[in-house]
């Protein structure tokens, strides 16, 4: 029997799922994931090197990795930033490794890279992954003939200079990549730039990144930040629709850009804020929702959140610029807050990355050596995935609130799906710090007989999994759901994340 920090029991959440109403699909998209050229993401977490026979790898990235990300359904990986990406010249990073140049990483710790880990090893990568590639098209630095280059080297079949080159760097067929991104935080560190200037600029890149046979481009407009509801508003009124199918949006659930706090040992203050800033983005999504809506009512751009997560200080004892951090029950709480969100708004956000696969930020994998352990997020990821390409159920909700110093914030968070089988999937997740939550949820539309669920919970919210203890937090069974007469009861423990099934 599972035990809980917390056995007092709030007030009731009262749920509706009009299951015959479902029409909006979550796209799959939604639960992608980044990895950047930062830290031990690249280097020394998912690629360990061809010649490394200590740890077992296929083309140098590590095989238990790619297991994890396989049963993970990754259903796309941004890379290769970020602000790296703004820095990055492609082309040095194909052709022999022995002659491939070195850089310096200006933006993350000043480190020396020799660019073993390039186009082809990331593209490779994601097809033994099973992820489609969405590149980071570099306009901070770069030029229009560059990112021209490069989409001609990805994805042009033959005939072309570049395709010629691929095929001499040993890729005969091109990898047909779809995902772009036209450049990354224009506003900061991919240039500075204002909105009205960006707008001509992603104009003109837009422009020379051609389609070929088998990859009509998504491009997706370097996006604001948090509330910048003006940013959005200028690229949505200047850049034609038909050029762009995508805008970003970067959020991260952060105390202060000053003083983030500890990533393990914080305050209950530290974790409602926390909570605080992990529900703005249902206010920015809405926010920006609604400028796009003005514009382009039919919604045929996407809003792509793709940077989203916890950012807090770096363990003791680690390079300031390579973002490690311990990840715990709250993070968990991040993150099945966060998916409900988008799965809520599936209307107009298409995409979303998290930030980041592996040893930086939010990480899904943390490793250390031959080591590999998976976090808390990973796991609500994994019991999320039933959502991918799920029909979404319009849902009421009456909550209750989580309350803090005379703060209030909504203690559950609901989002519920119909898959290709008619099961109804239906995922909870309750922040509250020290309540348990009664939830009574009625199944309208359909008759249903049978109920099954996973739990992710702790006895503390600061439990994590460490490499001598990498399970002990991990996936349960949960049989504490009763369905009867289209009824579902049950109580989510404090800071637990529960996913259900429900069939006829």
């Amino acid at each position: 029997m599972l035990v809980c920090g917390a056995l007092a029991v709030s007030a009731q959440t009262k749920v509706t799922l009009n299951t015959d109403l479902a029409k909006t699909q979550i796209s799959k998209h939604i639960y992608g994931h980044f990895a950047e050229h930062l830290g031990k993401c690249i280097y020394g977490g998912m690629y360990v090197g061809e010649g490394n026979t200590k740890i077992p790898n296929t083309a140098g990235v590590r095989n238990d990795v790619i297991q994890a990300l396989r049963d993970l359904k990754v259903p796309n990986l941004r890379w290769p930033g970020g602000c790296f990406a703004d820095a990055y010249q492609w082309k040095d990073g194909i052709g022999p490794k022995a002659n491939r140049p070195k850089m310096v990483n200006i933006w993350w710790g000043g480190v020396t890279e020799d660019n073993s880990f390039g186009t082809h090893d990331f593209l490779d990568m994601c097809e033994r992954i099973g992820a489609e590639p969405y590149l980071a098209g570099n306009v901070g630095s770069g030029t229009v003939k560059d990112l021209a280059d490069w989409v001609t080297y990805v994805n042009h079949p033959a005939g072309s200079p570049m395709s010629e080159l691929r095929k001499k760097n040993g890729r005969e067929m091109p990898w047909n990549v779809k995902l772009w991104g036209v450049g990354n935080e224009a506003w900061g560190c991919g240039g500075n730039m204002t909105a009205e200037y960006y707008s001509n600029i992603y104009r003109q890149y837009a422009t020379f990144m051609s389609d070929h046979k088998d990859a009509k481009l998504y491009k997706i407009a370097s996006g604001a930040s948090d509330g910048q509801y003006d940013w959005t508003e200028t690229l949505m009124k200047n850049i034609p629709h038909h050029m762009m199918q995508g805008v970003a949006l970067h959020h991260y659930s952060v105390l202060s850009w000053g003083d983030k706090g500890p990533s393990v040992s914080f305050s209950e203050a530290q974790y409602f804020k926390t909570m605080d800033e992990a529900w703005k983005m249902d206010e920015f999504i809405k926010g920006h929702s609604t400028i796009m809506d003005k514009y382009d009512p039919a919604k045929k751009v996407a809003l792509i959140v793709d940077e989203w997560g916890g950012w807090y200080n770096v363990e003791e004892g680690t390079n300031p610029g390579f973002l490690y951090q311990q990840n715990t029950m709250r993070d968990a709480m991040i993150a099945g807050l966060t998916l409900n969100i988008f799965n809520n708004h599936a209307d107009r956000v298409k995409g979303a990355n998290l930030a980041q696969i592996v040893n930086v930020l939010q990480a899904v994998i943390l490793t250390n050596e031959e080591k590999m352990l998976l976090t808390p997020t990973y796991h609500v990821m994994k019991m999320y995935n039933v959502h991918q390409d799920a029909k979404l159920i319009p849902i009421d909700i009456e909550a209750p609130s989580y309350e803090f110093n005379g703060k209030k914030l909504t203690a559950v968070s609901v989002s519920a799906s119909k898959d290709a089988q008619n099961a109804v999937n239906i995922s909870l997740t309750n922040i509250d710090y020290s309540k348990a939550h009664e939830v009574t949820i009625n199944l309208r539309g359909e008759d249903f007989s049978k109920v099954s669920g996973q739990i992710l919970a702790s006895s503390k919210i600061s439990d994590h999994n460490t490499f001598d203890q990498p399970n002990k937090v991990s996936i349960k069974d949960f049989s504490g759901a009763k369905l009867e007469k289209g009824v579902l009861k049950l109580t989510l423990p404090a800071y637990s994340v529960v996913v259900l099934k429900v069939i006829k």
